[in-house]
């Protein structure tokens, strides 16, 4: 049987300097993969807090 490499999911909470970096990059137009990247957060994710927070990220050009 194969073996299967299963990453633990670690929730990390956003601090007051994650949200003021990802109103940065929005105000910036920078692109989520790159974003994810510089922030080690999923794709996923920050759309998520984006959409819960009212701010623009992503598909608007």
């Amino acid at each position: 049987m194969p073996k299967t490499l299963n990453k633990k999911i670690v929730r990390r909470e956003y601090t007051k300097t994650d949200v003021k970096e990802l109103r940065a990059h929005s105000r910036a137009k920078t692109p989520v993969t790159k974003i994810a990247k510089l922030t080690k957060r999923t794709t996923g994710s920050l759309r998520q807090k984006a959409r819960k927070l009212g701010i623009p990220l992503g598909h608007r050009r």
